[in-house]
């Protein structure tokens, strides 16, 4: 597969659920101290908006989220649980609050690699779900803020996009409000997707998204 050129800021820097589904299929490159390149294709993606009460933008800037606020195509990364990072792309205008969160993604390049930072070499469990993908990669707290435009250790590129009709939408993943909003996107049928449960699991909640809002 052709990784493209990397996304320009200009595909950041609009709403996160436009963003968030054009994600889908672009491939995240990770370059490691000692040269070692990392490349993963996106599976599934969450949108957090600036009034969305699951944001941890939602309060407003703080030094935990304040990446969150600044220029779009940064990354974002929290630690959480007390266990693993997480690592989102910031969206949006500055001063905005807004991002999308990285929940899976397919393993293309530097495997081996990949698998001792995991300590298991099965390809569907490398970065199938928000921490292990941040683990796989080597993402961590000194990560927070690289901009994925112009940095060198992380970049995002054009990959192929996924056609909106082999985009499933739901509701996202682990959040006790905002549970309604459908905010969620990933490849239909993808094996490499998170075993995470959407928040309101009901048949009413999945759609493609042609049929998303468009926020």
């Amino acid at each position: 597969m052709r990784y493209g050129p990397r996304l320009p800021r200009s595909f950041f820097a609009r709403r996160s659920t436009q963003v968030a589904p054009e994600l889908v299929g672009r491939i995240l490159v990770r370059t490691l101290p000692d040269g070692t390149r990392l490349a993963v294709r996106l599976v599934e993606v969450e949108a957090y908006a600036p009034d969305d009460p699951a944001s941890h933008a939602f309060r407003g800037p703080t030094p935990r989220n304040l990446v969150m606020f600044g220029p779009a195509g940064h990354l974002y990364v929290y630690f959480t649980y007390g266990m693993h990072f997480c690592s989102n792309v910031v969206t949006g205008r500055i001063d905005e609050g807004s991002a999308v969160l990285l929940r899976a993604a397919e393993p293309l390049e530097g495997l081996e690699a990949m698998a001792r930072h995991r300590g298991t070499d099965a390809p569907r469990l490398l970065c199938s779900g928000p921490g292990r993908l941040a683990q796989a990669l080597a993402i961590g707290r000194a990560e927070n803020g690289a901009d994925l435009v112009r940095g060198a250790s992380l970049e995002l590129r054009a990959g192929e996009p996924v056609a909106a009709t082999r985009i499933e939408r739901t509701t996202r993943v682990g959040v006790r409000v905002g549970i309604e909003k459908r905010w969620r996107y990933l490849e239909r049928g993808s094996l490499f997707a998170s075993p995470g449960r959407p928040s309101v699991p009901t048949s009413a909640t999945q759609t493609s998204v042609s049929g998303a809002s468009r926020r």
